[in-house]
């Protein structure tokens, strides 16, 4: 059977593509063997690929809601994508090979943002394990971690230039983030109590029926 893919679904997959020359060129950008001109053209070119998968994100969402074009499978792909993305942006940019020079990202936010995205993982196959479900159900604050997220990495790849223009860029981002950190913290709590409603409710109903059928 051909699954006929529309150009919203297209697009995430082509996001999801666009991860792997991203991290090959991160890869780069201390690399001692290049040439210091060298290496910031990998910077360069990675922040254009970056900057091409964060616009690519608010483009399928847009062609999704409004040419109807909502599907399970885009609506699955479509967190992954940014799961993916904001995962091996953060490991890159708290390691040696792939920081930005003096804008190295704290190991903690890394552990706090990449660990939640584990824990709802994990939960959401608790919850399909309990109700043989798939449930998704985006909430605002999810967004806006996932806006914070990309926020940071951008703001981080371009900290070299931003800091030359604005003396206290490093504070900025600072700030940003451990707000990013502290809204996955709140991110995990608010899953966590829709995932146990989600199920209690799956479970009331279900005895409802068991008991209508007795």
């Amino acid at each position: 059977m051909k699954v006929k893919l529309n150009w919203a679904t297209r697009i995430t997959i082509f996001r999801i593509l666009l991860i792997i020359p991203f991290v090959s060129f991160m890869l780069k950008i201390n690399d001692p063997v290049l040439s210091e001109t060298a290496r910031t053209a990998m910077r360069y070119v990675s922040i254009l690929l970056f900057l091409i998968m964060a616009i690519s994100d608010s483009v399928d969402g847009y062609l999704a809601r409004r040419k109807n074009q909502i599907t399970k499978l885009g609506a699955f792909l479509d967190p992954i994508a940014d799961k993916l993305l904001i995962t091996s942006a953060c490991l890159l940019l708290a390691s040696q090979r792939g920081q930005v020079e003096n804008f190295l990202l704290p190991p903690t936010v890394v552990v706090l943002i990449i660990g939640k995205d584990l824990f709802l993982l994990i939960g959401f196959v608790i919850v399909y394990l309990i109700t043989s479900r798939i449930h998704i159900a985006p909430v605002f604050i999810g967004k806006l971690a996932t806006t914070l997220q990309l926020s940071m990495v951008a703001g981080i790849l371009i900290g070299p230039e931003a800091s030359t223009i604005l003396t206290g860029w490093i504070w900025f981002l600072r700030i940003l983030w451990w707000s990013a950190a502290g809204t996955a913290i709140l991110v995990t709590l608010i899953y966590i109590r829709d995932g146990s409603r989600y199920i209690e409710a799956y479970e009331q109903n279900l005895a409802n029926k068991n008991e209508n059928l007795e």
